[in-house]
């Protein structure tokens, strides 16, 4: 009985220690905090906004019209960024600087799968910037506006996302 209440006693002081020195690094973030951030670094922050991007990529995150494949892609990539952030900096990509965030963007986008991934994200941030208003994005057709673009006719009448 003594050894059982001894293991447990220092299982739980080895996993409080454990916690108390990584905390940064087992602090979670999930995709979504990940990939918000990252279309701020990606795109100036009021188009951001704007094209209400960042609940567009959640919208595909959860819709069944995009493939498991696409999402599992799109959360994949957020755990690498993220890995490397822990490599490079010892932090959740969250965490960092806004100056740590755009040195770590231009480090994986050395590497062929950060290329696709940023390429991919910013696919997304273009869906949401230059789509049509009907789908909840391109508030006030201000990505039309930013580009001087007259959209085409007929346009949709209901969303199909």
């Amino acid at each position: 009985m003594q050894s059982r209440r001894s293991f447990f006693k220092t299982t739980f002081l080895a996993t409080s220690l454990l916690a108390l020195t990584c905390k940064e690094v087992l602090a979670l973030t999930t995709p979504l905090e990940i990939l918000e951030v990252v279309q701020v670094d990606l795109f100036p922050q009021n188009m951001i906004s704007n094209a209400n991007a960042f609940a567009y990529l959640s919208l595909i995150l959860k819709h069944s019209r995009v493939t498991q494949e696409d999402k599992d892609y799109l959360r994949n990539g957020t755990r690498w960024l993220n890995e490397e952030s822990l490599k490079q900096y010892n932090k959740n990509y969250t965490q960092l600087s806004k100056n740590q965030r755009q040195k770590l963007l231009k480090i994986i986008a050395k590497e062929s799968w950060g290329r696709g991934w940023i390429k991919t994200v910013l696919g997304y941030i273009m869906e949401s910037t230059l789509g049509d208003p009907i789908y909840g994005i391109n508030k006030n057709e201000s990505g039309w506006k930013w580009l001087n673009h007259e959209s085409g006719l007929p346009r949709p009448k209901e969303a199909l996302l």
